[in-house]
C-alpha cells in the first residue's frame, strides 16, 4: 500500500485487499505469494524484478537542473520505447560508422538488438536472446553487457525467475545469432549481502592480461543494494572479490543513500570510472560518477552528483527517475543512453558530453 498517497484506496486495490484475506483464509496460496502477485497486477514497475513491486510514491518536486557535471540531455528524447512499451537497461557499442544496442525488452522477457547511424534513429529491433525452457533460472531475461574482441561477441546477462536473479553468458559471431556454451549461470548469490539476486553485469578485459574484471549489482530482487567485483580467465568461472560488496550507499538520506547498483565502468589512466544508478528510496533513481584507483578501494564521489537527473516537468518521459548508462566514447565526445521512467513505463534517451574527461 502507498502509504504516503492521502487519497481513499482505489476500487482495484480494495479489491486486491479482498484477495489477499480470501486467498489466504482458504489457504489457496500463503498471504505472502498472493500479496507479490497482486502487487505486480496493482503496478508493473518496469525497471523492478519480473514479480516484485510496491506502488511507486510521488516523487519530490525540483526546480534544479536536469543535468550536471557537462552532461546535456539529447532535445529529442526518449530515442526508443512508444509502442514497443517498457525498454530498459542497455548496452550500446559502436561498431564502424554504425551503433549497435542491445536492449531488455520488458513485454518479451528478452534481450533484443537495434542498430543505428547516428545513436538517435534506431531500426525494427529484432529479439536475440530469449527465455530458456530448457532450466528452471533464466524465465525472464534482460541487462545485457556486450563486449566484442578477437573471440566475437560475448554476452552477460541477468536470468531471473519469481524468486532469483542470476547472471549468464552467451556467445556469439555476429551479435545476432547467439549461443549458450554452458547451461548453469556463471554467477549467482551465494553470499550474504547478495541476498537473492546477483545482476547487472560489467566485464572489462585487462589487455595486457586479458584477465577478465566483473562489477555486478547484489541484493534485493526489487532492485540491488551495491556492487560486487569478481575476476575470471573465461568468463565463467568466476573469483568473488573477499571484501565485496565494493561500493556501498553514501551518505544516510543523501541522493544514493539507500542503494547503488548498474555501474558502467570506464578504464581512464589512474582510475576506474564508473557511472552508476544512485536511489535515494525505492523508486527515485539517478545517475551518478565515481573513481577508484583499482575499482575496488577508495571510491571518491564526483562532487557534481548526481549528473543525469529526472525530468522536472509533470509530463516529461523520464519524470519519475533515471536508470542504467551505457556509454561511448564517440571521437571527442561521450554520448550516453539511459532508461527513464514516467509511471510504470520506461523508454531510452540520449546525453551528451562534450570532452574526453568525464570527471
Amino acid at each position: 500500500m502507498d502509504t504516503a498517497n492521502s487519497k481513499p484506496p482505489s476500487r482495484v486495490r480494495l479489491g486486491v485487499a479482498v484477495v489477499v484475506l480470501l486467498a489466504a483464509v482458504v489457504g489457496i496460496v500463503g498471504p505472502r505469494r498472493v500479496l507479490r502477485q497482486v502487487k505486480h497486477m496493482v503496478h508493473p514497475a518496469a525497471h523492478a524484478s519480473t514479480t516484485t513491486s510496491t506502488v511507486n510514491a510521488p516523487r519530490p518536486p525540483s526546480n534544479e537542473p536536469e543535468t550536471a557535471g557537462g552532461w546535456t540531455k539529447y532535445a529529442g528524447n526518449p530515442v526508443l520505447g512508444g509502442s514497443l512499451g517498457t525498454c530498459f537497461d542497455i548496452c550500446v557499442l559502436k561498431e564502424g560508422k554504425s551503433y549497435k544496442m542491445w536492449f531488455s525488452w520488458r513485454p518479451k522477457k528478452s534481450i533484443a538488438l537495434t542498430e543505428s547511424t547516428d545513436g538517435i534513429h534506431w531500426g525494427e529491433p529484432v529479439i536475440v536472446l530469449g527465455p530458456n525452457p530448457g532450466n528452471d533460472w533464466e524465465t525472464d531475461l534482460n541487462r545485457p553487457f556486450v563486449i566484442h574482441n578477437r573471440s566475437g561477441y560475448r554476452m552477460w546477462y541477468t536470468g531471473q525467475t519469481n524468486t532469483q536473479s542470476r547472471i549468464g553468458y552467451a556467445t556469439s559471431k555476429d551479435g545476432k545469432v547467439w549461443e549458450r556454451p554452458v547451461k548453469e549461470p556463471v554467477l549467482v548469490p551465494d553470499t550474504a549481502w547478495e541476498k537473492a539476486a546477483v545482476m547487472c553485469p560489467h566485464v572489462i578485459e585487462d589487455a595486457a592480461t586479458h584477465q577478465l574484471k566483473l562489477w555486478y549489482s547484489g541484493g534485493d530482487q526489487f532492485e540491488p543494494d551495491a556492487l560486487g567485483y569478481a575476476t575470471s580467465s573465461d568468463g565463467i568461472k568466476w573469483t568473488k572479490e573477499s571484501l565485496n560488496p565494493v561500493f556501498t550507499p553514501g551518505a544516510p538520506g543523501g541522493w544514493d543513500g539507500h542503494r547503488v547498483t548498474a555501474a558502467f565502468v570506464i578504464k581512464d589512466h589512474a582510475y576506474y570510472d564508473i557511472m552508476y544508478i544512485g536511489f535515494k528510496d525505492d523508486h527515485f533513481a539517478q545517475i551518478g560518477i565515481a573513481r577508484s584507483h583499482d575499482g575496488i578501494h577508495n571510491w571518491e564521489r564526483n562532487p557534481a552528483n548526481p549528473v543525469i537527473r529526472p525530468g522536472n516537468a509533470e509530463n516529461a518521459w523520464d519524470y519519475d527517475a533515471v536508470y542504467k548508462p551505457s556509454l561511448v566514447l564517440d571521437g571527442d565526445r561521450w554520448l550516453l543512453w539511459y532508461n527513464g521512467r514516467h509511471g510504470g513505463v520506461e523508454q531510452i534517451g540520449m546525453a551528451v558530453h562534450q570532452g574526453k574527461e568525464i570527471w
